[in-house]
């Protein structure tokens, strides 16, 4: 029996963040790829090595994790305002789903890099040396972003000394500033209060705050679950109960929200909302066996991310702390201790993360001008990622 060779599509593996995933080009990409659908979802699958019942990836160029289980496809953005469109998927690892539905903020900071490195940016905006300011239009959630990508000698500088908890090695710090960052077009908090009492069949009823910024995320308190909020990923993602308690948790706040009409939906819509648990700031021994102080945080945060205890945090949901941290009375800026601010430093599995974050009531409606932090980001592998024929 005969069968097609294969495809060999160019793509590079990059790490943004805390994350790495696949980057394309779309031009690159198959022509009947390069438009969304059937064709598309189903190479981005077989790329990533999806669905895999085994959940490692073995066959693709996935890590068997929310935070490596990733794709983003750019172009040169049509818009006056923007150097480059940014789309992102998040590949199921075990369901065949490409969930188009939120951004990444961690691999956000490698757009930037791979923009400038691939053409994608007029040379005439990015200097030899220097900073280059990359205007990003994030196409999944309609928004802009501004990365500020470091120059040295004509190419983008990769290598530094800046850390980030969660990535074992340092390199050049990349600022990155989330514009207006409310998904979509709704408002901030989709049941226009601060914090709701969210009723959850077999948990009971919840104070919770809904917020609609950075991506779609459910605070709850962790006191509330019977966690403190400096929990690592081995004390939740072992525990079968816990994770089906998040999903549905997560599940009835989507409906809360708007985002579903009903809780069976959640299941092909894994990749948002995302579910967090806030505590006050307290000390604790981070994965890496850093000491992680309470006096140098505000508090404590825990994600879930596709299901599982994020290994640090996403960084979408680091700009919804950031936003919920700006507004007095949700369950984030209480936990942090119920002061206005302008910033907020967080502890997480990893470690600890500092976002800024300025919020300003309009019209009786919050908004957020923009939310920052910085990330860095680095070309692990280029050239061609090979594909069956009989993909698509």
């Amino acid at each position: 029996m005969a069968h097609q060779a294969q495809m060999r599509i160019p793509a590079t593996y990059m790490r943004g963040g805390t994350s790495k995933g696949v980057f394309f080009t779309l031009s690159d990409l198959p022509t009947a790829a390069q438009v969304p659908g059937e064709a598309r979802d189903k190479l981005l699958l077989r790329v990533i090595g999806s669905p895999d019942p085994y959940e490692k990836q073995i066959d693709g160029m996935g890590g068997a994790t929310s935070s490596t289980s990733k794709t983003v496809i750019l172009s040169k953005s049509d818009s006056p305002d923007h150097d480059v469109d940014y789309l992102f998927g998040q590949v199921s690892i075990d369901k065949p789903f490409v969930d188009w539905s939120g951004n990444c903020g961690n691999l956000s900071a490698a757009v930037g890099p791979y923009a400038i490195a691939n053409g994608l940016v007029d040379p005439a905006k990015v200097p030899r040396n220097g900073i280059a300011e990359v205007r990003i239009w994030q196409a999944n959630i309609q928004k802009t972003i501004v990365a500020q990508v470091p120059m040295a000698e004509g190419e983008v500088q990769e290598t530094g000394d800046f850390e980030l908890d969660g990535v074992t090695f340092p390199a050049a710090e990349i600022p990155v500033a989330f514009i207006d960052p409310a998904d979509g077009e709704g408002a901030i908090f989709p049941t226009g209060n601060v914090v709701d009492d969210l009723e959850v069949p077999g948990v009971g009823v919840l104070k919770a705050t809904l917020i609609n910024a950075g991506i779609p995320t459910v605070f709850v308190n962790a006191e509330a679950l019977g966690y403190t909020g400096c929990e690592l990923q081995e004390a939740i993602n072992g525990d079968a109960k816990a994770l089906e308690m998040f999903e549905t948790i997560r599940a009835h706040g989507a409906v809360r929200m708007g985002l579903i009409s009903h809780v069976e939906e959640a299941a092909s819509r894994q990749h948002t909302p995302k579910v967090a648990f806030v505590a006050p700031a307290a000390s604790y021994m981070a994965s890496s066996g850093k000491a992680v102080n309470a006096e140098d945080i505000d508090l404590v945060v825990r994600a879930l991310s596709m299901g599982k205890l994020h290994h640090a945090m996403m960084g979408t949901a680091a700009v919804a702390i950031g936003a919920a941290a700006a507004i007095q009375g949700t369950l984030v800026n209480l936990a942090a201790g119920g002061i206005e601010r302008e910033a907020v430093t967080f502890g997480h599995p990893s470690g600890s993360l500092r976002v800024g974050a300025k919020a300003s009531l309009v019209d009786g409606r919050w908004q957020i001008d923009q939310a920052v932090m910085s990330r860095s980001a680095r070309v692990l592998m280029e050239g061609r990622v090979r594909v069956p024929g009989d993909t698509i």
